[in-house]
This record gives C-alpha cells, sequence and structure tokens, in this order.
C-alpha cells in the first residue's frame, strides 16, 4: 500500500517536473531563430476556427443565463438600472476569458494533443531529434503562439456576444430600457477590467497550449495512450485554467481599486 501511494507520488513529481521543463524549454526557444510566422498564422487560423463558433454559442448562453440572474435581482431591488453594470462586470471579467479557453482547451487543445501524441507513438519526435531537428522549436513554438493569439483575439469577441446574449434578454425579452443598460456598462466596469480580459485570455491559451503539448508529447502505449492523453489535457487544462484564473483574479483585485469607493 505505502510502496504504491509513494510510486503514485513519485510519477506526480515526474510528470509535473516534465511540464514546467516543458514550460521553461518553450520560453527559451520563442526568441531564436528561425521565426516561422506562417506556421504560427497557420496555427492561430486553425484554433480560431474552430474554437469561435463553439465559444460564441456558449458565452452567449452565459449571457442569458446571467441575465435572467441579474434582472430577477436588480427587480426585487428595484435597481433595474444596473443591469448593464453588473452584466459587464460577469462577462468581461470571468466568463468571456474562460468560456473562449475552455472551448479552445476541448477544441483547439486535443487537435493539438492527438497531432503531438500521434507523431511520439509513431516515433515521429525521436526521429526529429536524431536528425538535429528541435521539436520543442518546430512543433510546440508556433502552437503555444498560435493558442496564445487565438485566444487574446477570441476573448474579445466572446465577449461582446456574451454581453448581446444579456442585452437580448434584459431589453428584447424582457422590456428594460434599452439606454439605461448601455449606460450601466461605465457604473462599475472600467478599461482595465477590459485589459484584464485578454490578459486572462492571452495567459489561459498558453497554458491551455503547453498542457496540450505535455500531454501529446509524452503519450505512450499506442492509439489507446493517445487518447486518454487527450482527454486527461482537456481535464488538467480546465482544473489549471480555474486555479490560474483565482490567481490572476486576485491580484488584479488587490492592485486596482474598486470603480466605486
Amino acid at each position: 500500500m505505502g510502496g504504491a501511494l509513494a510510486q503514485r507520488i513519485g510519477g506526480w513529481v515526474d510528470e509535473t517536473g516534465r511540464f514546467f521543463a516543458l514550460a521553461m524549454d518553450v520560453a527559451v526557444r520563442l526568441p531564436r531563430r528561425p521565426w516561422r510566422p506562417q506556421e504560427v498564422a497557420r496555427q492561430t487560423w486553425f484554433v480560431c476556427s474552430v474554437t469561435l463558433f463553439p465559444a460564441l454559442l456558449l458565452t452567449l448562453s452565459f449571457g442569458l443565463v446571467i441575465g435572467l440572474q441579474v434582472y430577477n435581482i436588480t427587480r426585487q431591488f428595484g435597481a433595474e438600472s444596473a443591469q448593464g453594470a453588473a452584466m459587464v462586470l460577469a462577462i468581461v471579467r470571468e466568463a468571456g476569458p474562460l468560456g473562449t479557453t475552455f472551448m479552445l482547451a476541448a477544441a483547439g487543445g486535443t487537435a493539438i494533443t492527438a497531432d503531438l501524441g500521434a507523431r511520439t507513438v509513431r516515433d515521429e519526435i525521436a526521429a526529429m531529434q536524431v536528425m538535429s531537428i528541435d521539436p520543442i522549436h518546430r512543433l510546440v513554438v508556433p502552437r503555444v503562439l498560435g493558442c496564445a493569439i487565438s485566444a487574446l483575439l477570441l476573448t474579445g469577441m466572446v465577449i461582446v456576444g456574451g454581453i448581446a446574449g444579456g442585452y437580448f434578454y434584459a431589453v428584447v425579452i424582457k422590456g428594460s430600457n434599452g439606454g439605461a443598460f448601455l449606460d450601466g456598462f461605465t457604473v462599475l466596469a472600467r478599461m482595465p477590467d477590459l485589459y484584464l480580459a485578454l490578459v486572462k485570455g492571452f495567459v489561459f491559451g498558453i497554458v491551455a497550449a503547453l498542457i496540450s503539448a505535455w500531454k501529446g508529447l509524452y503519450a505512450k502505449g499506442g492509439p489507446g495512450g493517445v487518447g486518454k492523453a487527450v482527454n486527461n489535457g482537456v481535464v488538467l487544462t480546465i482544473l489549471a485554467l480555474v486555479v490560474v484564473n483565482m490567481i490572476l483574479t486576485f491580484g488584479y483585485l488587490a492592485l486596482v481599486p474598486d470603480a466605486i469607493q
């Protein structure tokens, strides 16, 4: 029993060390030439193409649900004019970046893990190393940059979609005042909140890509092992994003004072 537990802890420590080693390897190779802007653009387009539509649907539904809850609460307190303020705060700070990257992990991240995992089990990664081709610089760095840029771009689009969902519910369905809804945006939300959302999206994209690449590069056990790596990668990415989101949010709230003192 004790030996099995120690073996599991040792395996977990080893896997964690591999992840941070991969993160450091990517950081070291980012400024290294040759740069491959065409490959980065290709990866960015691929991730955006598979992520945008489901991310918009997810955040639009978030906007509708948040709009429902906010409407019920503000109506009870007679503060319907605060709907826009509460909506934009929830969508911009939290739902937009997280919804984008959850879909990015489920769509783009799984593709990265499956691609690198298939290359690993077919010994293509080992063959590249034998030929003195750096697989991290050639394969991982463009995917990390592509995911980070995609998450940054998609976060803004998804925020607009989420706010549109809340506006549709509050103004079109429930008949609230559209001008008051839009004017409420500036009551609690400020430009630093938008900057926070974009920074979150960029960081989340890096985290999702690193975890996906890590699980793919160390996949083993043939096609079944690749499938397991894909599943584990999605779960670990979502858990990691929740933790990173808490750290970034707490740090932001500690550094930036509230809009209403």
